[in-house]
């Protein structure tokens, strides 16, 4: 059942006064995570009315909340950028050091994610036993649910990226150490989480399909539905995993599987392409503001728009797909900046190692490299001789005054991630003139160099549509000369140069081309999401699909500067500790 203090999380004081909105439709209560009351809800009981439906929902987005640092903290100090602090913990130390038995460590602990499941598993059966009210709105039912099943999946791909295995459940009355002592519920291997994950998105839940949207604006503002811009519940649109975003990535993880098997993956990598570039499509192609509109792509306008990312008051509009958000004034906080700042009353017990930097500034690691790049300037930080990661609380920000203020958004799915993804399907279709516009050089209308024709079979997908023999991701667009049109994931950032990849074949064959440009694109990952906890299990990903640990190894070793405990950590590596080793029991 859904528990007592399942609810008891709700941290504002404002009741049910916002809940009592979303039924009515109006928009008078200040936000979307003010939600709270004293009035228990008994889960057992079921829903009785659609307060209760939007109550259980708040519920599970809760649960999300509670574990949104958890997957950077965890994985960050075993990638290849941060390192302990001087101030750091025997926690996060043994988490560096790469120990085998992380039993009694909370950051390696996995039990959150499994609280999120069992969150959503119950909600599900509530929801399943309301469907049948008088009293249920259809639409928002449906749109809840769908909500619930990508959650659901968001934390079981989660826990696959992490630890190379989980324990399925669709279980409501039991807890997370319960289920995992159960014998009908064994610990499965990564490949079978992802296909559970995909068939579970393919199959929905009671009915309903994983890619409803919930549109908050319509029911809570309408009258800002043709002006997103001005509604106070824009963010509340990030809260739920995307599906395009959601389903690539699986797409992307059953491919490795595959790839590693010897199998035809390429129906999975030409979904994935499929869905992300209808996806940004959606996105880039908005004629709200033609000619200028700079939504999800990388143009001349990205260097300008980098630390905003971060450094907002919202999850920002021009790049956020998915985000976790909190905010402070209502007790809503994350540990990064506990983490990662070094300003009282933060702890500073993390902080990006010498090598890691040195990455951003080697013009052979990062072609054209220089200290004006804005990833550089984003990115670090240095205070009374401390080096600190400043991506979340940048130099100079005001959007936080205080430095304890944790209340940093967290992307679960940002834009460049969707052209990054797209890249690496991209490559696994053979595009590669496609790929090398998506990542290097932008997409260029009548670039002969490219040959560019959006409906041949190298662009499909590409094209505008509204006008299929035109692309909006270019200067040319169905709507006129667009002011900034594709330049490429590299080619926005001024200075910058193209990294090499190989466009046939013939020369390397098949896996060993495929390869190479699958780890130029890691290494330009390491630059993009630079502590946002993306790139470790991107490189748990190469490794699967190459049976390769080296990958991982090779780019963490580096920032060791202990000879010893780097060949300590390589040797554990390269027999498979990638994965967080962590029993659930």
């Amino acid at each position: 059942m859904i528990s007592k203090t399942y609810f008891k999380t709700f941290v504002s004081s404002a009741a049910l006064c916002i809940l009592c909105i979303l039924c009515a439709l109006c928009v008078s209560c200040s936000d979307f995570f003010d939600p709270t009351t004293d009035d228990e809800f008994e889960g057992s009981k079921g829903f009785t009315n659609n307060t209760e439906m939007y109550t259980g929902f708040l519920g599970v987005v809760t649960k999300m909340q509670a574990v949104g640092d958890k997957e950077i903290l965890l994985t960050e100090p075993r990638g290849e950028l941060i390192e302990p602090s001087d101030e750091s913990t025997d926690e996060l130390i043994a988490l560096y050091n790469y120990e085998q038995n992380l039993q009694d460590n909370s950051y390696a602990n996995p039990k959150g994610y499994y609280e999120v499941i069992l969150a959503c598993n119950d909600y599900l059966k509530n929801m399943e036993k309301y469907k049948s009210s008088p009293s249920a709105d259809k639409d928002a039912w449906e749109a809840l649910v769908s909500s619930t099943i990508r959650t659901k999946v968001w934390a079981y791909k989660t826990l696959a990226e992490i630890y190379g295995q989980a324990i399925w459940y669709d279980e409501t009355d039991v807890t997370p150490e319960e289920a995992g002592n159960s014998e009908k519920n064994p610990v499965l291997p990564l490949d079978q989480i992802i296909d559970k994950c995909i068939t579970l998105m393919d199959n929905g839940f009671d009915g309903v399909p994983s890619t409803l949207e919930i549109n908050w604006i319509a029911w809570l503002d309408p009258a800002n539905v043709s002006s997103i811009a001005n509604s106070s519940y824009r963010k509340w649109t990030y809260i739920v995993p995307a599906y395009a975003g959601l389903y690539a990535e699986l797409c992307l993880w059953k491919g490795a599987v595959m790839d590693a098997a010897g199998s035809d993956a390429k129906s999975y990598y030409k979904k994935a392409a499929d869905l992300l570039l209808t996806a940004l499509n959606k996105q880039i192609c908005v004629t709200s503001d033609p000619g200028s509109n700079v939504y999800w792509m990388p143009s001349g306008s990205t260097p300008g728009h980098y630390t905003p990312i971060w450094n907002y008051a919202q999850p920002y509009p021009y790049e956020s797909v998915s985000a976790i958000i909190y905010d402070f004034n209502n007790n809503q906080t994350n540990s990064l900046l506990k983490h990662f700042s070094n300003e009282f009353p933060n702890k500073y017990m993390l902080r990006p190692s010498q090598a890691g930097i040195d990455r951003f500034l080697d013009k052979t690691f990062n072609p054209g490299a220089t200290t004006s790049d804005t990833r550089y300037k984003c990115c670090f930080g240095n205070s009374s001789g401390q080096r600190y990661l400043a991506k979340f609380r940048p130099v100079g920000s005001s959007v936080r005054s205080n430095a304890n203020q944790d209340d940093v958004h967290i992307y679960i799915y940002r834009a460049t991630q969707y052209h990054m993804m797209l890249c690496e399907a991209l490559n696994h279709l053979k595009r590669f003139t496609a790929l090398n516009a998506v990542f290097n050089t932008g997409v260029k209308a009548g670039d002969q160099d490219y040959c560019f024709n959006a409906t041949s079979p190298e662009w499909e997908g590409f094209a505008s549509t509204v006008d299929p023999t035109k692309c909006d991701w270019t200067a040319d667009a169905n709507w006129g000369t667009r002011k900034y049109p594709s330049l490429g994931i590299r080619g926005c950032f001024s200075g910058l140069t193209a990294r090499t990849l190989k466009d046939n074949i013939v020369e390397l064959g098949e896996t060993a081309s495929l390869k190479f440009n699958d780890l130029a694109l890691l290494d330009e990952s390491v630059l993009e999401f630079a502590g946002e906890g993306k790139v470790y299990p991107m490189m748990c990903r190469m490794a699967v699909r190459y049976n390769d640990p080296s990958i991982v190894a090779n780019r963490v070793c580096a920032k060791y500067t202990d000879t010893g405990l780097a060949a300590t950590v390589r040797t554990r590596i390269m027999d498979g500790g990638y994965w967080v080793p962590f029993i659930l029991n």
